[in-house]
C-alpha cells in the first residue's frame, strides 16, 4: 500500500470515529430528552382533556422511531457521513449558481420540485433570484433528510415506514410555502389587503377551532354549501327499515321492469354512504337504478357513547343480515346480489362465510369495491398500527364509548398531508380565502364516529393480528369465519393508486376464496377510480380473465380497457338474475315507508351527536 493511500486510509478511520463519537453524543443527548419529553406529554395530558391517549401514543411512536433512526445512525455513521457531504456539494453548487444569477447569467437549477409537486407553481418561487434560492436550498435539505431515512438498513420494516411518515411530515411541515415571509403569494396578498388576509386566517382559524376543539381539522369547503338530501344525497327512495346501527334505503325506479335479483349496498361506516350517490351526474346509485336494478342502500348511524357496546358481530347481524331479511320481504325474492365498499366489503365477505357456514343462502353474488380481507399490507395507514397506538386508542375509547371520526379524519388526511393539509393552511390561514364549494370535499368533512367496541375488535383482529385471512381466525356470533371455503362467485374492483386497500393486498383477498372470482383493476385510487361513471370517459380499467398467484403476474397479463369499469360489472351482475319483473315501488310490499330517502341517520353529524 502506498504511503499515500495509507494515509487516506488513516484519515477515513479518523473520520469515521469522530463521527461515530458525534452520533453517540447525539444519540444520548437524544435518549435523556425522550425521558423528559414522555414525563412533559404526560403531564400535559394529566390537565388536558383534549388530548387523548391515542394521540400520545403517536407522539411516543415518533419519538421510538427516531430512536431507533439514530441507533442505526450510530451504527452505520457512514450513510450520515455521505448524505452530509452530497447535501453540502449541492448547496455550494446553489450558492454558485445564484451568484451568477445575480449578474444576469443563465443556469441549469439544482433542485427542482417532484412532478405533481403544485407548492412551488407560483412564477415567482423561479423568476424570483431570491425566492428560487429560498425553495432549491429547501429542496435540497429536504431531499438529503428524505434519502437518508429512506436509504436507512438494520430496522423492521414498520419502524422503517414509521420514520419516514414522521420525517416526511417534519420535512413538508418546514417547506417555505407554509410561511407569511417565504411565500411570494402570501406577501403579495399581504402587501395588496394591508394585512387583512392575515386578519381573516386568524378569524377562520378561530371558527375551525371552535368546530373541532383540540383538533386541527382546517375546513376544506364551504359547508353552507350543501346539503344532504338537498344537493348531495339526492336520489329517489324511501327508507323503509331500521336498526339501531342503520337505516335502509330502498330507491324509487326509473324503468317500467327490473332484474328479478335486487341489489343491496354495504357502503363503509367510516365515512357516509352518499359518496355513491354525490351528485346526479357521478352518483352510482342513480346509474344503478337506471340500469333497471333495484337498488337497496344501508345507511350507517354516526354513533355516541351510548352504543360503546356494539361489536363488529352487531355490524353484522344488525347491520348486513338485518339488511338481506328486510330486502327479502320488500322483493319477495330470497337471494341478494350484495356490493360491499372498503369495511363494509370486509363485512360482506364475514357475512359470506357466516351464511354458509350457517347453509344459508341467501347472496346470490358478492362484489368487493377496495377491500381488505388480507391486512399484511395495510397502506400508509399502517404507520398507526401497532400495540402501543392500539393500546392508546382503547384507553381513549373506554373513556369515550366511541372513536372521534375527526381524528380518524385528520390521520387520514396526513397520508397525503401537502394536498389534504397544507395546501388548506395555506388557503385559509394565510391567504385568508374562503374554502371552495367542492362535494366531494364536503362528504371528506362529513366524518362518522366509530363505536368502541367494534373499533377496538377491527383493529385488533384485522389490522394488527392479520387474522380474518387465517381459516377460523375470527368468530363472529358463534361461527367462526373461514373465508377459504366461500363459493360465492365474486367480483373484485381495485384501484391502482389506492393508498389505503393496496390493489396487490386486496388480490390476496381474491385468490384466498374458493368460488368463481372475477379481479378487475381501475384506474386512479381509492375514491375516484370507484365513482368514475361511463360518461366521464376516465382513468380505464384492466381486467384478466385467469387469475395467477401472483398479483404482478396477473397484470403483466392483463388487458387494458378505456372508460368506466361500470359495465363491466353490469354484465358480469346479469349472470345472477337478470330475467326482468314488473318495477318494485318502496312500500308496495311488506315494509312501510318510514320517510323520505336519504333519511334521518346520514344527515346526523359528530357535533349533533356528542355535542361538540
Amino acid at each position: 500500500m502506498s504511503k499515500d493511500k495509507a494515509k487516506q486510509s488513516k484519515n477515513d478511520v479518523e473520520s469515521a470515529n469522530i463521527a461515530r463519537k458525534a452520533v453517540h453524543q447525539l444519540f444520548s443527548t437524544f435518549d435523556t430528552a425522550t425521558g423528559k419529553y414522555r414525563d412533559y406529554i404526560e403531564e400535559l395530558v394529566s390537565k388536558n382533556d383534549y388530548i387523548d391517549d391515542s394521540q400520545v401514543a403517536t407522539m411516543f411512536d415518533m419519538v421510538s422511531a427516531y430512536r431507533d433512526l439514530f441507533e442505526q445512525i450510530a451504527i452505520h455513521p457512514k450513510s450520515l457521513l455521505n448524505q452530509e457531504g452530497s447535501m453540502l456539494r449541492q448547496q455550494f453548487s446553489l450558492i454558485k449558481n445564484t451568484a451568477k444569477r445575480l449578474i444576469g447569467k443563465e443556469v441549469e437549477p439544482v433542485a427542482l420540485p417532484e412532478r405533481g409537486d403544485r407548492r412551488f407553481s407560483d412564477p415567482e418561487w423561479t423568476d424570483n433570484i431570491a425566492f428560487d434560492y429560498i425553495k432549491q436550498s429547501y429542496l435540497i435539505y429536504a431531499n438529503s433528510l428524505m434519502s437518508l431515512v429512506e436509504g436507512m438498513e438494520g430496522t423492521t420494516s414498520q419502524t422503517h415506514d414509521q420514520f419516514v411518515f414522521f420525517t416526511r411530515q417534519f420535512v413538508n411541515a418546514l417547506s417555505p410555502t407554509n410561511f407569511v415571509l417565504t411565500n411570494p403569494e402570501v406577501l403579495r396578498k399581504t402587501w395588496s389587503s394591508s394585512g387583512a388576509n392575515l386578519l381573516d386566517g386568524v378569524k377562520q382559524f378561530v371558527e375551525d377551532y371552535k368546530k373541532n376543539p383540540g383538533m386541527i381539522n382546517i375546513s376544506m369547503t364551504d359547508f353552507s354549501a350543501f346539503r344532504v338530501g338537498q344537493n348531495v344525497a339526492t336520489t329517489p327512495g324511501k327508507v323503509v327499515y331500521q336498526t339501531e346501527l342503520m337505516q335502509l334505503i330502498q330507491y324509487t325506479p326509473t324503468t317500467e321492469t327490473v332484474n328479478r335479483t335486487p341489489v343491496l349496498i354495504l357502503p363503509p361506516w367510516i365515512n357516509k354512504y352518499y359518496i355513491l350517490d354525490l351528485t346526479e351526474k357521478n352518483s352510482l346509485v342513480k346509474w344503478l337504478v337506471d340500469q333497471g336494478l333495484t337498488v337497496f342502500m344501508v345507511s350507517w348511524i354516526n354513533p355516541g357513547p351510548g352504543l360503546r357496546d356494539k361489536g363488529f358481530d352487531d355490524y353484522m347481524k344488525e347491520g348486513a343480515l338485518a339488511a338481506l331479511d328486510a330486502v327479502e320481504k320488500a322483493t319477495g325474492e330470497k337471494q341478494t346480489n350484495v356490493i360491499g365498499y372498503c369495511v363494509g366489503g370486509t363485512l360482506l365477505a364475514c357475512t359470506v362465510s357466516y351464511l354458509e357456514k350457517k347453509r344459508r343462502k341467501r347472496i346470490s353474488s358478492a362484489t368487493y369495491l377496495t377491500t381488505l380481507m388480507d391486512f399484511s399490507d395495510p397502506g400508509g395507514i399502517g404507520v398507526f398500527i401497532n400495540e402501543h397506538a392500539i393500546s392508546g386508542i382503547e384507553r381513549r375509547l373506554a373513556k369515550t364509548g366511541y372513536y372521534d371520526g375527526r381524528a380518524m379524519a385528520f390521520s387520514f388526511n396526513l397520508l397525503r398531508e401537502n394536498d389534504l393539509f397544507w395546501s388548506f393552511f395555506i388557503n385559509n390561514y394565510l391567504k385568508g380565502e374562503k374554502p371552495a364549494a367542492f362535494d366531494l370535499l364536503y362528504w371528506n368533512s362529513d366524518s362518522t364516529n366509530l363505536p368502541a367496541k367494534m373499533h377496538s375488535f377491527y383493529l385488533r383482529n384485522m389490522y394488527l393480528a392479520n387474522k380474518l385471512i387465517e381459516p377460523e381466525g375470527i368468530e363472529l356470533d358463534g361461527v367462526k369465519i373461514d373465508l377459504s371455503k366461500v363459493k360465492t362467485p365474486a367480483y373484485f374492483l381495485s384501484t391502482a393508486q389506492d393508498h389505503i386497500a393496496k390493489w396487490k393486498t386486496t388480490y390476496t383477498g381474491a385468490k384466498t376464496l374458493a368460488g368463481d372470482v372475477r379481479f378487475v383493476l381501475s384506474g386512479s385510487g381509492h375514491i375516484a377510480g370507484v365513482v368514475n361513471p361511463p360518461a366521464a370517459e376516465k382513468y380505464g380499467y384492466w381486467t384478466n380473465s385467469e387469475l395467477p398467484d401472483n398479483a404482478q403476474d396477473w397484470f403483466d397479463g392483463a388487458e387494458k380497457n378505456p372508460g368506466s369499469w361500470w359495465n363491466n360489472w353490469h354484465t358480469w351482475v346479469n349472470q345472477y338474475g337478470s330475467d326482468q319483473v314488473p318495477a318494485r315501488v318502496p312500500g308496495d310490499r311488506e315494509l312501510e315507508v318510514i320517510e323520505d330517502a336519504p333519511g334521518t341517520f346520514v344527515k346526523q353529524r359528530i357535533v349533533d351527536v356528542i355535542g361538540q
